[in-house]
């Protein structure tokens, strides 16, 4: 059983090929800079293991129609093609950002789906559209195969109604579908059941906290391996302080903005999105630079480094008490499985909450599943290295056995 699971860009398009029988990458890829004359095709056989053998190729992509016949040369032609035919294709995995209140669950796409997420891109302007994109693209050249359309926002489709609605006018909801989604929803299901697994614990009866950690970032609380919480609102621009996306702020913020700054609607969200967080903070994105930084004595980039793990302390902490029993924290994602100095300082101080680090398993434990807290430690922190790939072929698996 083969799965080819796709994450499209507006100019990119990031490609892994599963052998879902024993759950192993067969090869990996990026096409960069789609639509620009420097485009280029990164391929990766056998990642990970001593018979990895890299390919790198320069060469004009007009679009995600041609990136993906690159892909599938890639993967068919040859002595040994990896897939021998279309028809050696499972199925073809899609991550999309958005679905809305159009789909509570991932699907196989048709014309009725394509239709939704092209509704749906009012709410994801920049992600909706390249996610179609590589979907049609896929569609044109293995027209025999399933394409499965897994959506982000679908983890958080169980939120109650009183956690994902905002206080405005009834028809804010009704008609502008202006309500918080949540993201990361993936990365989240699959720390989950990697977690449940790690503890030896049923996913029915597990109660945690994920943090996923990285250029964007999310906090949710997960009861019985449901989403009750999660600090994503319609947007990613809201929760935590990110690479260069705010984060919360005052409601009134970007008005007062606008007005105070003589700038468009479009100017304002480019600065909340594009110009802010890290970057906006000490004008560095990256987490690894801001730590060189603060040891040279950069107070900027310690404030940054601060804002964040104050965040994640806040969000921990109305999350254990939404839960009201809390057996788990889960770090994943780049900061998060990378960065003992974001997990220490985001812990520090909650040892009258249970949490209780074990700071010499924290220094040690970077990339790799481990255990960080003591074993005197009444809830369980974990470092666990996400997989939002192998979580889309996992859904597309048992989406088309079903």
């Amino acid at each position: 059983m083969k799965i080819l699971v796709i994450n499209s860009g507006s100019s990119s398009l990031k490609y892994k090929l599963f052998d879902m029988t024993r759950a192993r990458v067969i090869c990996s890829g990026l096409a960069e800079r789609i639509g620009d004359k420097g485009a280029c095709l990164a391929h990766t056989l056998n990642p990970g293991t001593e018979s990895e053998k890299k390919i790198r190729m320069t060469r004009a992509l007009e679009s995600h129609t041609q990136a993906i016949e690159m892909v599938a040369r890639l993967l068919m032609e040859g002595d040994n093609p990896l897939v021998s035919s279309p028809e050696d294709l499972t199925a073809i995995g899609h991550r999309v950002a958005q679905g809305g209140e159009t789909f509570k669950e991932n699907c196989i796409v048709d014309d009725v789906v394509i239709r939704g997420i092209r509704e749906n891109i009012v709410l994801a302007p920049l992600h909706n559209p390249a996610n179609l994109a590589g979907i049609q693209a896929a569609i044109e050249r293995f027209p025999s195969v399933p394409s499965v359309a897994v959506f982000d926002t679908q983890f958080s489709k169980d939120l109650p109604d009183y956690a994902f609605r905002y206080a405005l006018p009834e028809a804010f909801y009704k008609t502008h579908k202006v309500r918080r989604y949540g993201f990361h929803g993936t990365s989240h299901r699959f720390v989950t059941r990697q977690l449940a697994g790690l503890m030896d614990k049923p996913l029915a009866r597990l109660n945690n906290i994920v943090c996923h950690l990285g250029n964007g970032s999310s906090v949710t609380a997960v009861q019985g391996g449901i989403c009750r919480e999660t600090s994503m609102g319609m947007t990613p621009t809201a929760g935590l302080i990110m690479g260069t996306r705010c984060g919360d702020i005052d409601p009134s913020l970007p008005c007062y903005l606008a007005k105070s700054m003589n700038q468009s609607v479009e100017g304002v969200q480019n600065i909340l999105d594009r110009e802010s967080g890290f970057a906006g903070i000490c004008g560095m994105g990256d987490m690894r630079d801001i730590h060189k930084a603060i040891a040279t004595g950069d107070d900027r980039a310690r404030l940054a480094f601060e804002m964040l793990c104050h965040g994640i302390k806040k969000y921990i902490g109305a999350y254990f008490a939404v839960l009201g029993r809390l057996d788990a924290i889960a770090f994943t994602a780049g900061i998060g499985e990378n960065d003992a100095a974001v997990r220490a300082k985001s812990l520090e101080g909650l040892e009258p909450m249970g949490i209780v680090l074990d700071s010499r398993a924290n220094a040690a434990t970077r990339g790799k599943s481990g255990l960080i807290s003591t074993k005197y430690s009444p809830v369980q922190v974990w470092v666990i290295p996400t997989n939002e790939e192998l979580e889309i072929a996992n859904a597309c698996k048992a989406l088309v056995a079903s």
